[in-house]
């Protein structure tokens, strides 16, 4: 990201780019690579600080979908099979759905409201639980429309990346964001297991390297009929390569949860992870979720927190 140079200094092209960051882009530019998402004229992202000599990592660049790295790969659209719903994907018939360990009456398993003020935020039941998402995806005869689509049409909350008192970064939003809201995906570059742990031994400090790296792994089972979740789980490493919610911090009172969501049935092994609100949040409020999910065995770690919560376990391990 470009410093606070003086303009006297800069290249014609270059003092223009400063102020406008149109004239040239710049891949390495923070707020080039921000500006050129394809939702950013909806839903953008900003990023402030007050001490204009502060920026973000040098090394860090943002990204709006997720990198396959060696050794990863998407599975053969030969075996991607959607649903055959004309409209209203909601119920058990939806094949999209016939996994759904939501349990409500009439037999709907769809996890989002239909209708009212809170329509397209996940039910009230499912805030707290751990239960999976299931959405309809781009082998379905359903179109994009489709209430049940949801994390798969990308974030709609613009956000904003700002410097913190004591916790480097973090990010807020400007407007209000009901609970049940889907906000963003963790995404970054996808890894396999072998490739993360050698990223973890070359890191300086290993359980730092820990903060980006995240498992995808909630179908893994060693004794799944689908071979592809057998064995070890991919990873999604947000450190160098990632979105916005790369920089979302720990909070022991967090106003969010990471649900994992499944379109293509195919694909369980790469799930998204994807961030909602769990309480109705307030503008200009940090976005922060809970790194361990509310595990604490009560003992000293070596992480000391610093969200200042009132409910603080003192420690993130």
């Amino acid at each position: 990201m470009l410093k606070a140079y003086s303009t006297r200094i800069m290249a014609p092209t270059y003092r223009d780019h400063y102020f406008g960051h149109e004239v040239p882009s710049l891949k390495d530019c923070h707020w080039c690579q921000i500006r050129s998402f394809s939702n950013a004229k909806e839903y953008p992202i900003s990023i402030v600080c007050k001490d204009e000599n502060l920026t973000l990592p040098d090394d860090f660049t943002f990204i709006e979908k997720s990198i396959l790295r060696e050794g990863v790969s998407r599975a053969d659209p030969e075996f991607r099979v959607g649903c055959e719903c004309s409209h209203n994907c909601h119920g058990i018939t939806c094949h999209c759905l016939q996994d759904s360990e939501v349990d409500l009456p009439d037999h709907n398993v769809y996890a989002y409201q239909a209708g009212g003020n809170s329509e397209g935020c996940l039910k009230e039941q499912l805030l707290d639980s751990k239960a999976p998402i299931y959405e309809c995806h781009e082998a379905c005869a359903c179109d994009e429309t489709c209430d049940n689509r949801i994390v798969a049409r990308g974030r709609r909350v613009p956000l904003q990346v700002f410097r913190t008192e004591n916790r480097g970064w973090g990010v807020r939003s400007k407007v209000p964001i009901k609970a049940g809201a889907f906000i963003d995906c963790y995404i970054g570059e996808i890894i396999t297991a072998q490739e993360a742990d050698r990223r973890r031994d070359n890191a300086i400090i290993s359980r730092r390297k820990d903060l980006y790296l995240f498992n995808i792994d909630k179908f893994t089972d060693p004794d799944s009929l689908d071979e592809t979740l057998r064995g070890d789980p991919y990873v999604i490493d947000g450190e160098f390569y990632a979105g916005p919610s790369r920089f979302f911090n720990h909070s022991c009172e967090a106003n969010m949860r990471i649900f994992a969501r499944v379109g293509d049935y195919s694909e369980k092994n790469l799930h998204d992870l994807a961030f909602f609100a769990i309480e109705d949040i307030r503008p200009m409020t940090e976005l922060t979720f809970d790194y361990v999910d509310g595990k604490d065995d009560g003992e000293q770690g070596s992480e000391k927190c610093l969200c200042g919560a009132k409910s603080c376990r003192g420690w993130l391990w």
